[in-house]
């Protein structure tokens, strides 16, 4: 089982691709126990502050839109 982004580093979660494409996946929140936007919040501040859009000329994201709070 995962632990919390404390237990990360940045090389946990980024994958270099094809081309030097840096790719990432967060996951999604289990059903009805978390927020779907609290986890891309967290997310992207993770990355942020850990150098992930260091000399990126393009950021694209796929985000989950299916899953609600509450």
């Amino acid at each position: 089982k995962a632990g919390s982004v404390e237990d990360l580093q940045l090389e946990d979660v980024l994958k270099i691709g094809y081309k030097d494409i840096r790719c990432v996946e967060s996951g999604v929140p289990e059903p009805g126990v978390r927020c779907a936007a609290r986890g891309v919040i967290t997310s992207i501040n993770f990355l942020e502050e850990n150098g992930a859009y260091d000399g990126v000329d393009y950021v694209s994201y796929d985000v989950l839109g299916d899953v609600v709070c509450g």
